[in-house]
């Protein structure tokens, strides 16, 4: 049986942290408490972690799973070519349930998935993950259920869902809903929309100033979700020009 640890007391998180950092070091996935629902992860940089996470999802290649990140500087780092727009973003509504879509770095060592050189990134507003992801840098991290399930909102049912596959289980306490982040393209001129979730469009446009806000699920059958799992094509999950994360409810 995969140990639990109650990250609602201090010394819960701080063993459940150390015992997280220890598995992902390793190579093994994990169950963390997100903002929006519980997520499993497993380092962004490890063929054999994200593998591992693809098969305890059951699912392939195709749908590979956004990265979670610390802090926005880390931005940069995995990513090129970021917009103006993209920057704002970040800096209003980040942490919080935002995922954005970039032009991945070319130059990085990982295997997420078939991602047509995208990368989905988002910083949850969720103290349990941020304080792991400032232990283990980027997460490749996907909804801790079976794809196609609904989403867990507490530790027991993502443990229904995923068991052994998991080595160690973060339990930070029931998630309100099973509302998705918002997952938005930034590798085009205007953003683009791929799958509406936490963060509203009224949100985005006041936030966006003059910048076109393109709702690309209803305009365009080629935007329209996809699934969301596949973010690579943008990060998550869906394709909407090849990317991955775009609709799918799978992407935390």
């Amino acid at each position: 049986m995969s140990p639990v640890f109650d990250c609602t007391t201090s010394e819960g998180r701080a063993a459940g942290i150390d015992a997280a950092k220890a598995a992902i070091a390793d190579d093994e996935c994990i169950v963390l408490p997100t903002d929006t629902v519980y997520g499993i992860g497993a380092d962004a940089f490890s063929v054999t972690g994200v593998t591992n996470l693809l098969a305890a999802k059951g699912r392939g290649r195709d749908m590979p799973p956004p990265v979670l990140i610390p802090d926005v500087r880390t931005v940069d780092g995995l990513a090129m070519s970021v917009p103006s727009y993209a920057r704002r973003l970040m800096e209003d509504l980040w942490p919080g349930g935002l995922t954005l879509i970039f032009r991945s770095q070319p130059s990085l060592m990982w295997d997420l998935g078939d991602t047509n050189g995208t990368v989905g990134l988002r910083m949850p507003d969720d103290e349990v993950s941020l304080a792991l992801l400032a232990q283990t840098g980027p997460l490749a991290v996907s909804s801790a259920n079976q794809t196609g399930k609904p989403a867990a909102t507490t530790v027991t049912e993502a443990g229904f869902a995923l068991g052994p596959s998991v080595d160690v289980y973060l339990d930070g306490g029931p998630r309100g809903d099973q509302v998705p982040s918002t997952i938005l393209d930034c590798t085009k001129a205007d953003p683009v929309v791929m799958r509406p979730g936490a963060v509203s469009n009224e949100r985005l446009r006041e936030v966006l100033a003059g910048v076109e806000l393109v709702i690309g699920y209803e305009i365009n059958d080629e935007f329209a979700p996809v699934d969301l799992d596949k973010h690579m094509d943008d990060a998550g999950d869906a394709d909407v020009d090849k990317h991955p994360e775009t609709t799918d409810s799978d992407q935390p």
